[in-house]
């Protein structure tokens, strides 16, 4: 929009709104205004403009006046079951929208929406009416071809974009049913007609090996290739660390190094050192320098902050860098010279890091370790002891550190949620073979209490230098989740001191060590844990509320997050002296941005992993329908109870199949309650299932309760129990 439109637009709209306006048809306002007969088509132009984005109104005789009804821009999100929602920002409550007042509107569209004045009941959600779309949010998807003799049709795997999309003859010629495809959305259609689209990209046949997955990551838009300009600037990255390159970075080549991983694990992005003299440990976490190959601007700078971060599905990984750098130059490899950041604490008997230095090193890794082979050495396993008996006194240093560390956490109310995560194993044509939940041991631990602390020290040390820079940060919990789970603990007999103003993690974690070991502690720890806020980047160093600290960051992984690679350059600016006012300001103006770039690719990632795990886990049980298997409620909603296995799938038992009564749901309690017996499953109660079916489009596995035909009761001690 020209400035000059700009100002009109604007002088047109305060008229209409001026307190001694009185409505008036366009030919008046026009008169009013003096509006040069050359400017007459834009005038209305503008008229009409203002009326679809919801700035104005025109009544049935055609005057303008100003809006009657509130109008809030938002994003629309629709269910699978036809309504949808809207989310104003700054706004607690989303408003319902009804599929007749949609408007054409599909999933995660912008719109304009007006507040409907026939409100709902009190209790109930508000309402409202989607006027206008101001920008669509789904504009490629991907589905399953229908094909006929004239044309063809892609079903969206996505249940949420509900209506199919149709192909011409021409796209889909050489396809035939049952193919996955990507699709761009050309015409989102209307009342009576389809969306249209075109075939941009064919991913396979739906009973391919691995198209599935491929499938949900093409679907949440997740880069998979590398482009020309990216793979030209690794080409010119060597393969090899030169020492003689390096003369002024701190040598530590000397020191006993080791890297802890996972057995599949190729992006390797932090060694540890670790000695002790008299009282005090000397703990180096050293992180691969990445931003010495990703230069700031670079097109390996601009596709690592598209993306954010790797993505670790079931059968692959998605990574941020290409991989002559995640697993090669960047990847701190055995027995090879690297280039790394380093953290260099030194911590007291108490576990507090009494003084530090971050220095730009390089570093040679003595042992590539797998936390199996650490834990089984902690556990006194004499094979391992013997095959890593240079180390055997490293690790038991660890151990000792680590609990030292970890204490110190817990006295100053860090929480501590342990869930197990699923392991699933596939077999070579992408079939899941397997599944059992996967426990953090001693050397898990390790690791990651050696991370906390080295994230927490860069964090406070640049926090205190007062320049720009980037922080984890996780909010105290919504007072109103507060409230409900407080009401629920007191069915327990559980009273805290809880002020949901000034809430302290303490009161947290006092909380789940009171519950440990209890039949209560899977219910209360889940309901705890879905009462906490999501984290996210920011450049305020507000608070780590889970971690009970004022200072954090992600310093540890710039192989696989954007923000850690973001804030070495930080870092190292700032140990070469070139933090200047300039730099200064450009930091100061690229942080918000990457802050929020960062936190919706990581929040993009989730949803793609969860999905991918959805998926497979289905697939498995898809094999196992009639089986019996003991459980436990995992939640409880309005239309039924979520039962999880003990080898971490979850199903829904329908309240319309619970045997015996009618049920309904009590949300006090979190608990479904049989009308005429009283009879009641809730939180953390075990109970035996059948599985009774699948949807493999939908990714829902369905469970039926098994009873004890005598007396009525679920059982736990069937014969056939897995």
């Amino acid at each position: 929009m020209t400035d000059k439109r700009f100002e009109r637009k604007k002088r047109i709209k305060a008229l209409i709104y001026d307190k001694h306006y009185k409505p008036m048809k366009q030919k008046e306002i026009g008169y009013l205004m003096q509006v040069d007969p050359d400017d007459r088509e834009e005038f209305v132009s503008i008229l009409k403009e203002l009326v679809e984005e919801g700035s104005i109104e025109v009544t049935k005789r055609g005057k303008y006046k100003p809006i009657s009804k509130e109008i809030l821009e938002g994003t629309f999100t629709c269910t699978q079951n036809g309504f949808g929602f809207v989310t104003v920002e700054g706004m607690k409550e989303d408003f319902y929208i009804h599929e007749k007042n949609m408007n054409g509107a599909f999933h995660d569209d912008k719109v304009l929406m007006e507040v409907l004045n026939d409100l709902p009941k009190t209790g109930r959600r508000k309402e409202g009416k989607i006027v206008k779309i101001l920008e669509r949010g789904i504009t490629t998807i991907v589905g399953t071809l229908q094909k006929n003799q004239n044309f063809g049709f892609v079903i969206p795997d996505n249940q949420r974009f509900d209506s199919d999309i149709f192909i011409s003859k021409e796209e889909c010629k050489n396809l035939t049913n049952g193919f996955k495809v990507l699709v761009e959305i050309t015409d989102y259609g209307d009342e009576r007609h389809s969306p249209e689209g075109k075939i941009i990209e064919v991913l396979g046949h739906k009973n391919d090996p691995r198209v599935d997955i491929l499938s949900i990551v093409k679907a949440y838009g997740i880069p998979t290739e590398f482009d020309e300009d990216v793979q030209r600037q690794v080409k010119q990255i060597p393969d090899e660390v030169h020492a003689a390159d390096y003369k002024d970075r701190m040598d530590i080549r000397g020191c006993p190094t080791v890297t802890i991983d996972g057995e599949d694990a190729k992006d390797l992005d932090d060694a540890i050192t670790l000695t002790k003299k008299g009282d005090h440990y000397l703990l180096g976490v050293h992180i691969a320098d990445v931003s010495e190959y990703v230069t700031e601007y670079s097109p390996l700078d601009k596709e690592a902050l598209k993306r954010g971060t790797s993505v670790y599905l079931v059968d692959r990984v998605i990574p941020m860098l290409p991989y002559q750098l995640s697993n090669g130059i960047c990847s701190l490899n055995a027995g090879c010279d690297r280039l790394a950041l380093s953290c260099i604490m030194e911590i007291d008997s108490k576990g507090k890091v009494i003084d530090h230095q971050i220095a730009e090193t390089l570093i040679n890794v003595d042992e590539r370790m797998t936390y199996t082979s650490v834990a089984a050495i902690l556990d006194g396993d004499e094979q391992e002891r013997k095959r890593y008996k240079d180390f055997v006194d490293m690790f038991e240093l660890m151990k000792e550190l680590s609990d030292i560390l970890r204490e110190r956490r817990h006295e100053r109310g860090s929480i501590d949620f342990d869930f197990p995560e699923s392991k699933i194993i596939l077999n070579e044509n992408g079939r899941p073979i397997d599944i059992f939940p996967q426990v953090r041991n001693a050397a898990t631990k390790i690791i990651e209490d050696f991370m906390l602390c080295a994230n927490e020290t860069v964090a406070e040390d640049f926090y205190w230098r007062e320049i720009p820079f980037l922080y984890r940060t996780h909010d105290i919990p919504d007072g109103e989740k507060i409230d409900r789970l407080q009401a629920f603990l007191q069915n327990f007999g559980i009273y805290l001191k809880i002020n949901r103003e000034e809430l302290h993690p303490m009161e947290v974690q006092k909380l789940l060590t009171k519950i440990e070991g209890t039949p209560e502690e899977p219910l209360i720890s889940r309901l705890t844990l879905r009462s906490m806020k999501q984290a996210k980047y920011t450049v305020q160093c507000s608070l780590h509320f889970g971690l009970s600290t004022r200072y954090y960051c992600h310093f540890t992984s710039p192989i696989r997050r954007y923000p850690d690679l973001q804030i070495h350059r930080i870092i190292k600016e700032n140990l070469h002296g070139d933090f200047t006012g300039k730099r200064y300001a450009h930091y100061e103006g690229i942080l918000p941005k990457v802050a929020e770039q960062t936190s919706k690719t990581e929040r993009r990632a989730d949803e793609v992993e969860r999905e991918v795990e959805k998926l497979k886990k289905a697939e498995y049980m898809k094999n196992r329908i009639g089986e019996i298997h003991k459980g436990v409620i995992s939640g409880v909603t309005g239309w039924g109870i979520y039962v999880e296995l003990p080898d971490t799938v979850e199903g829904m038992v329908h309240v319309s199949t619970l045997p015996g009564d009618y049920y309904y749901y009590n949300e006090a309690t979190y608990s479904m309650i049989g009308e005429r017996t009283g009879k009641e499953f809730k939180l953390g109660q075990h109970v035996t299932i059948k599985v009774k079916g699948v949807d493999m489009l939908l990714k829902n596995i369905d469970f039926e309760l098994v009873e004890d035909e005598e007396n009525g009761q679920n059982q736990w001690d069937k014969t056939n129990c897995k």
